[in-house]
């Protein structure tokens, strides 16, 4: 603050801002301040983040970096954790991140950032998108020599690639067989000039990696089974059931590539948009204008596996249900999925959405509808209770029905719940 780095960070967006506290408020005694950053609709994780997600918050905190450094400061870490998204932006939550910097020693977080940044970005751009998950297991970052490992030989003709992840893996792997002697034990040293080529290489390196989002979902996303009658049927009544629900933050599971998220988005709601497919949540992030941004935030989950508590005690990291209740959650052509698709019966699906949200909006697919009948033709039908009264009877014990609508041009029907 008295470098005026503070300011210059919340004033672009970049940093959360806060607030001073009560000392007597302080954790343990010694403290010399006490802060209360302002509070966010709902934490993410970077393993629920799309690829561009990742790659705006891996820029942000280069950004950071090499602002932190005209100063005299850095950042002493670069943990993904430590970057959140706020109106349609990647901003830093960890104030006590930065430190005042030797300028003539090496980036302390210089591994961290490209095993918490680089691999897994370079893996999803060269693999396959669901390697972001793998963040999940590997809690402190995707370590650079497994990465190495995974990635295909063309990329040792990346340059960036080649520095960053093999070469670091080989020196990491050298290091560790040596062990520690005096010799290695002396802190290095580089120029104020090395650190800037370094941190433009990276970001050079993070800007040229690139990931194009396409298969099944997407195109089911964008294709639409309701005629134009049925589609404005559901739209209408939809909006109608969100207008007579408490404004607030809506989860929208099932989202895909957000058609109702942005609808949910009006009156001032923030939306929080789930889907189990990240080249869907890749599609829906980069096709959201900036002020759509704003109020929705797509997400990377499998309601069906959702993100579990992670770490420490299992408190580093919390639950999808731990992060609830939302004030509404959207079920929109998502039920058919769960029940047939994935054998979780209704009873399990209401008691979920009874967790996670006070209001619920579910769309309920009969079995005579073309997309059930899509679901039942790889396998046999043995779902005698998935009917209406089957469905009505599995979410009463959970819910209120405060009203009932048929979809117009279809056999489908729209709730909205109100959980007991």
């Amino acid at each position: 603050m008295e470098r005026g780095l503070y300011a210059q960070l919340i004033h672009d967006g970049m940093l959360v801002e806060h607030e001073d506290a009560d000392l007597a408020t302080a954790a343990l005694p010694g403290a010399v301040a006490v802060i209360r950053p302002r509070e966010l609709p709902l934490i993410s994780y970077p393993y629920e983040w799309c690829f561009s997600q990742l790659r705006d918050a891996a820029l942000l905190t280069l950004e950071l970096q090499r602002r932190a450094l005209a100063v005299g400061m850095r950042l002493k870490d670069a943990s993904a954790y430590n970057v959140q998204f706020d109106r349609g932006r990647p901003i830093l939550i960890d104030t006590l991140s930065f430190e005042v910097a030797d300028t003539a020693q090496p980036w302390p977080a210089y591994r961290q950032f490209c095993e918490h940044f680089l691999a897994p970005l370079a893996l999803i751009a060269y693999r396959d998108p669901r390697c972001g998950l793998m963040l999940r297991e590997f809690i402190d970052g995707i370590p650079a020599d497994f990465a190495a490992r995974l990635l295909p030989g063309r990329t040792r003709l990346r340059p960036g690639l080649l520095a960053h992840l093999h070469l670091h893996a080989g020196a990491q792997r050298r290091s560790a067989a040596r062990g520690p002697t005096a010799e290695h034990r002396r802190p290095p040293r580089m120029t104020a000039l090395g650190q800037e080529a370094l941190l433009d290489n990276l970001r050079r390196t993070v800007e040229g990696l690139r990931w194009r989002p396409g298969g099944h979902w997407v195109e089911y996303g964008i294709q639409t089974s309701y005629t134009e009658r049925g589609a404005n049927s559901k739209r209408q009544t939809v909006e109608r059931m969100l207008d007579h629900s408490p404004a607030g933050v809506v989860w929208d599971m099932g989202a895909n590539v957000g058609t109702y998220s942005t609808i949910a988005a009006g009156e001032g709601r923030s939306v929080i948009a789930f889907d189990q497919d990240a080249n869907s949540v890749e599609h829906h992030w980069t096709h959201l204008s900036a002020g759509a941004r704003a109020s929705v935030l797509p997400l990377v989950m499998d309601l069906t596996n959702p993100s579990p508590a992670l770490g420490w005690a299992l408190e580093e990291r919390r639950s999808l249900v731990e992060r609830g209740p939302a004030d509404v959650i959207l079920a929109l052509a998502l039920v058919h999925h769960l029940a047939i698709g994935n054998n979780v019966p209704l009873g399990r699906v209401a008691g979920l959405f009874a967790r996670i949200g006070r209001r619920a909006i579910v769309e309920f697919v009969p079995k005579d509808d073309p997309m059930t009948q899509h679901l039942l033709a790889f396998r046999p039908d043995i779902f005698p209770d998935y009917t209406a009264e089957g469905f009505r009877a599995s979410f009463t014990p959970y819910f209120r029905v405060l009203e009932e609508a048929p979809v117009e041009d279809s056999a489908r029907t729209l709730f909205l719940l109100e959980a007991r």
